[in-house]
């Protein structure tokens, strides 16, 4: 626990708080100590809430100090108690000047969020806390009423009056207990959400809804939602005081819509029509006789009695003449275009007067409603739909909202309507249908109608009511609010204290990309004219493809809209993209309902969990549930896809008015008051809302992540300047999108050795720590381990430079792997020699063992060594004269006897079985079989193909070659080098016969038998010759054993083996040519088969181009789009390495790498990149390059 002093108040705070947390702690102390309001922004991942917590109850604490200080200086009459600590420094910077007598003078803090799920975030912050404030979370009856007799109503105005009915007549015992349980010390000092209040009331039988509120009264912190707070009706239903209150709106984003809906109506047929058929029914019931009818006085219990109606007939038919004077207002209108009718503000008090609804009829109208609502929601067993009633309540409270005397009325009149419009407008097909379906609505409800709509334009509207009940200071904060000015002149007070922090993160934990064209070259976009057209929706579906291998683990996609997502998934499903994504990652869609959503998102969790899996994507909308406060921390969200700007929709009548409003506000030019321009506000909105989404990315100090923005308008510098601070120093626009795959993998490559993964494990067993607190790279990797990750890092990569090899804190202990990294020996990778070696090394690179890893240490260590003496000897200048001879063992493919080979394909299907699912098994064994009765070697690669779609799967393939036919091995090396890009070693030999092969060895050893002496009768395969056939090369060589090198000896016979050393040319090197050259073929061919002949023409015409001006990016940018379409020819895109000059084999084996998620060989040929020397790492010439960009 760290302990700071900030403004004379001392905060305790979990951890040792980074600068931009100081600085956020300190503008919140400013707000609460000089009663001033503030709008603090912090990026996700800065530990805002924390903050928010830790400074604000630090201050109470302070303040309450304060009192005490002053209790005991009058007590004691200026006698010195404590003469090292005066009075003087008890808690005086708290008050700032106030004069505090009582205990109960000490402000309340009230923490308003958007929904429920926030808020419970907020309160496991709180626990995290040294902290242990008196603690309520206000809900509403859906969240917290646990009487089912209640809880099975439908309608929620219903289950108010019910509940009120229960609770006036004491019949709820869940009420009853509720005194009682109030008085609970341990339920005081507990910290509970809303769930804990829940669970609290359900074990111990007590009303969680009527226990919040008994709690309120005593509590020093109070969760809400934010429209408990900002509408007058949810205030007075809470009863809510804020008198001298902290008042702190977290996720502050969305408070101007949530502002202007509070203050909003939309008055629909049905609602009336509702109104009226309730309000029938009461008449009727009322004109029967009481012996007799429907309603006896037999069927009515206790309650109803007692909630009797006290209203007679007339009374309720004047209610009835009202409505249906206002149905006939509202009607009166003849619209003629689906535009509608806007008049002002002051308007909607002329419309309701011809329904005779006026400050001076607004009280006893207010009484008849509620008086009809109570007493009909009490009738036993039978259902009245009083939700038009309560509408019409609602809005007579919000239009004549205040007092005014009758000379006053007039100016409360226009003071309440200044912000508003009036707009009718017919009633929509989905509102017809709506009402339709609804049984209990009687035929005069389902006629088409006008809709009333008074809709607030200014969330100043709000915020000034809020103002007015004498708050102590008002402190907005979100992560995406800027900018600033611009918002805080929206909400019509002042905000003297403002904040824009920075980020904790380093510049190598991001990578933002502008991508304004897709794979195969068309721009994207999501505008109007061009979203929905198939060759933009293709590209952003082969865009989407490409970048989900490249990404590990999570990915997320934003759509700007609903019908968009929808209408884009379903030409991804028709045409192949869908199919290519959920290979890869399996798609997860946010719904549009709340009520699959947990589901949902817990099956993306789930799956990108699964050890196995290369994780999930998720496909989600700005402004939806999943851009909003859901935590999406470390592989969870690797990288987001925004896939377009999320404009609100134009000819929406709603966003039409708002910017006609700021518009004509923006003209008036009020003294003090500055409005958008309503285009600027339209803007805004996009961007926040993709802002918003782009958070989802960095959700903690340690974390790292990508950001797509695939859409061509993020090119122009304002759209680039309305992103959020810490993302736009790091934004690259990318006209190639091949470049976009090179460095999107070399950044994670990059920082997945900074900062190692931990082990994917199940959801139970992930560790847990704060979300943005200081991280350790792994919960269980030793730093043996993480030095082995750190290998291939340069010791002057930049962002290693800036940390103290002495650091405790955020590296987690990386100067030491840097270290251990410096001291290690840069070893080279090794081919398996065999196939047994090659499943040996599989086997200990997946179990990690230490014996194993010791052995593999020592073996490349000696070859390393051998390699280096050979070296040097070629560097001294003397021409050693190296006699080549026959291993003594013998060949792995042609002399293993009979049990061997048996041994050799029991391993090798035990590995195949152990990699496979079962189905690609059975099928690959059947074909196997297919082929040893039928010799058709074209079948057996037909089926065995699935093996060559995935890299990891490759050496499966090629472990074949020892099951096939002498006379079909050449056939099958050379598919298995088109197919893989790597062969499986063919030798001539390996074509003949056992009774070839005996003739050939017979014939051998009676040559070598009539020209050697005895102890050069060695067994030679063919093409090679023995030293004694060599003629001289000059200077004599030793002809003893010790001049003998064996090249098995020096490279397992890997590809790599110089032979520069020899003077005569290679046998079989024209042999190399003429393969290379039919692979070539063999390539256009299959290139022309799969995409076309104009497909195949424009990639030929690029590769003569890339000969004459070795324009690496421009084929680059041919090959991508044209292979990187289907996932069945990303193996063409593998091939197309036979044309790729040495000294970019590197970069496109970068390419390769990132497309297919691993490590990849260079293919079947020797790299000879001399792009870098050995001294310069892969990462340090990566952010090179991102510096000069």
């Amino acid at each position: 626990m760290a302990s700071l002093s900030l403004r004379g108040v001392t905060v305790n705070f979990p951890f040792p708080p980074y600068d931009c947390q100081k600085d956020y702690m300190d503008r919140v102390l400013q707000c609460l100590q000089q009663k001033e309001n503030g709008v603090l922004e912090s990026p996700t991942g800065t530990g805002k809430t924390l903050c928010l917590l830790c400074a604000a109850l630090a201050w109470r604490e302070n303040f309450r100090d304060t009192i005490s200080a002053r209790k005991i200086a009058e007590r004691v009459k200026g006698e010195v108690l404590f003469p090292d600590t005066p009075l003087s420094s008890w808690g005086t910077a708290a008050t700032d000047g106030d004069k505090p007598v009582h205990y109960s003078d000490i402000p309340k803090i009230i923490y308003a969020s958007r929904t429920h799920s926030q808020l419970a975030q907020v309160v496991g912050e709180l626990r995290r806390t040294s902290y242990r404030p008196k603690v309520c979370v206000l809900g509403s009856r859906d969240q917290l009423c646990i009487n089912q007799e209640v809880m099975r109503q439908e309608s929620n105005h219903v289950k108010v009056h019910m509940c009120r009915g229960k609770v006036s007549t004491r019949s709820c015992h869940f009420y009853n207990n509720v005194e009682e349980s109030s008085t609970d010390k341990d339920l005081a000092s507990s910290i509970l959400d809303v769930e804990d209040l829940v669970k609290f009331g359900t074990k111990q039988k007590v009303c969680p809804y009527y226990l919040s509120r008994s709690l309120k009264q005593q509590a020093d912190l109070i969760f809400m939602p934010y429209n408990y707070l900002l509408d007058p009706k949810s205030r007075r239903a809470h009863n809510i005081e804020l008198g001298g209150a902290v008042v702190i709106f977290d996720e502050a984003h969305n408070l101007e819509k949530t502002c202007e809906e509070s203050s909003s109506f939309d008055l629909t047929p049905y609602d009336v029509a509702s109104a009226i058929t309730a309000v029938d029914r009461l008449l009727v019931e009322q004109a029967k006789p009481t012996g007799g009818g429907e309603f006896s006085a037999e069927d009515l219990n206790v309650e109803s009695l007692n909630a009797g109606l006290k209203l007679d007939v007339k009374d309720l038919a004047n209610i009835k003449q009202i409505l249906l004077d206002l149905e006939a207002a509202i009607d009166a209108y003849d619209l003629l275009t689906d535009r509608g009718l806007t008049k002002p503000g002051i308007f909607i008090y002329e419309l309701l007067e011809r329904a005779h609804l006026t400050y001076r009829t607004k009280a006893a109208v207010l009484e008849a409603l509620d008086q009809i609502m109570g007493y009909l929601s009490g009738q036993p067993g039978i259902f009245f739909n009083t939700s038009g009633l309560q509408k019409l309540s609602d809005i007579i409270q919000l239009v004549f909202s205040g007092e005014p005397s009758q000379e006053d009325e007039q100016k409360q009149m226009e003071s309440n309507s200044a912000h508003f419009k009036v707009h009718i407008h017919q009633d929509s097909s989905r509102n017809k249908k709506k009402q339709s379906s609804d049984p209990w609505t009687s035929s005069s409800s389902k006629k088409q109608g006008n809709i009333l709509s008074y809709w607030c334009f200014s969330p100043g509207f709000s915020m000034l009511d809020l103002k007015k009940q004498d708050v102590r200071c008002i402190i907005l904060t979100s992560g995406t609010l800027s900018p600033l000015s611009s918002f805080t002149s929206e909400m019509r007070i002042p905000f003297p204290v403002s904040l824009e922090n920075g980020h904790v993160i380093e510049r190598d934990q991001i990578f933002v990309s502008v991508v304004p064209r897709g794979p195969d070259g068309v721009l994207l976009s999501s505008a109007f004219d061009r979203r929905f057209l198939p060759e933009n929706m293709s590209s952003l579906g082969n865009t989407v493809a490409n970048i989900s291998r490249v990404v590990p683990h999570g990915l997320l996609a934003f759509f700007p809209s609903f019908p968009l997502m929808e209408k884009t998934l379903d030409f991804w499903k028709a045409h192949g993209h869908a199919d290519r994504i959920q290979s890869v990652k399996p798609m997860f869609v946010e719904p549009k309902g709340s009520g699959s959503f947990s589901e949902v998102i817990d099956g993306y969790y789930n799956k990108v969990n699964e050890p196995a899996s290369k994780g999930g994507s998720f496909f989600a909308v700005c402004r939806g549930k999943a851009s909003e406060g859901l935590d999406f921390a470390d592989a969870f969200s690797r990288g987001v896809i925004i896939t377009g700007l999320p404009f609100p929709p134009k000819m929406d009548p709603r966003v039409i008015l708002k910017m006609q409003f700021l518009d004509e506000m923006s003209r008036a030019k009020a003294p003090g008051v500055r409005y958008l321009l309503g285009q600027e506000w339209y803007r805004q909105q996009a961007f926040r809302a993709v802002n918003q989404a782009i958070g989802r990315v960095i959700r903690h100090k340690e974390d790292y992540g990508a950001i797509f923005l695939c859409d061509q308008r993020f090119r122009n510098a304002d759209a680039r300047a309305s992103l959020p601070s810490w993302v736009k120093p790091h934004v690259r626009i990318y006209d190639n999108f091949g470049n976009v795959v090179r460095d999107v993998s070399q950044f994670f490559r990059v920082a997945q050795k900074l900062r190692p993964v931990v082990q994917k494990t199940g959801a139970g067993e992930s560790c847990t720590a704060p979300a943005w607190a200081p991280q350790t790279p792994s919960c269980s990797s030793s730093q043996s381990s993480c030095a082995q990750k750190a290998k291939a890092l340069d010791a002057h990569l930049p962002s290693l430079k800036r940390r103290k090899l002495c650091e405790q804190s955020g590296g987690g202990g990386m100067a030491r792997i840097c270290l251990d990294y410096e001291r290690e020996v840069r070893e080279g990778p090794r081919r398996p020699a065999s196939l047994l070696d090659a499943l040996e090394r599989e086997d200990g690179c997946r179990g990690d063992d230490g014996a194993a890893a010791q052995e593999k240490t020592s073996r490349l260590s000696t070859r390393s060594l051998q390699h280096d003496k050979r070296m040097e000897d070629e560097l001294r200048g003397g021409k050693r004269k190296i006699k080549l001879i026959q291993h003594q063992e013998q060949s792995r493919s042609e002399d293993l006897s009979e049990e061997d080979k048996t041994v050799r394909a029991k391993l090798f299907l035990a590995d195949m079985k152990k990699s496979l699912s079962k189905v690609t098994f059975d099928r690959v064994v059947q074909a196997l079989q297919t082929y040893k009765k039928t010799d058709e070697l074209d079948a057996l690669l037909t089926r065995t193909a699935v093996l060559t779609e995935d890299a990891n799967t490759h050496r499966l393939f090629r472990g074949f070659y020892q099951f096939v036919r002498p006379h079909h091995k050449q056939r099958f090396d050379e598919r298995c080098e088109a197919l893989t890009g790597q062969g499986c070693g063919y030798k001539p030999e390996h074509s003949l016969s056992k009774d070839q092969k005996k003739a050939v060895l017979l014939q051998s050893g009676t040559t070598a038998g009539s020209s050697s002496s005895p102890e050069q009768k060695k067994q030679l395969k063919p093409g090679c010759v023995s030293a004694a056939e060599r003629p001289p090369t000059g200077g004599g060589a030793s002809s003893s054993p010790r001049s003998q090198m064996d090249t098995q000896q020096l490279n397992g016979g890997g590809r790599h083996l110089s032979q520069r050393g020899l003077k005569e040319p290679q046998a079989g090197s024209s042999d190399k040519n003429q393969n290379q050259n039919q692979n070539r073929s063999s390539f256009v061919a299959d290139v022309k088969k799969a995409l076309g002949a104009e497909a195949c023409a424009l990639l030929l015409q690029a590769i003569s181009s890339y000969k004459k001006t070795d324009d690496y990016e421009k084929l680059l940018t041919t090959a991508v789009s044209l292979l990187t379409e289907r996932d069945q020819n990303l193996q063409l895109l593998i091939r197309f390495n036979l044309f790729i000059r040495p000294h970019h084999k590197q970069k496109f084996k970068e390419l390769l790498d990132g497309l297919l998620g691993e490590e990849v060989s260079s293919r079947g040929e020797p790299e000879q990149s001399s792009a870098s020397p050995k001294t310069q790492s892969k990462i340090s010439s990566f952010f090179t390059e991102t510096q000069k960009k």
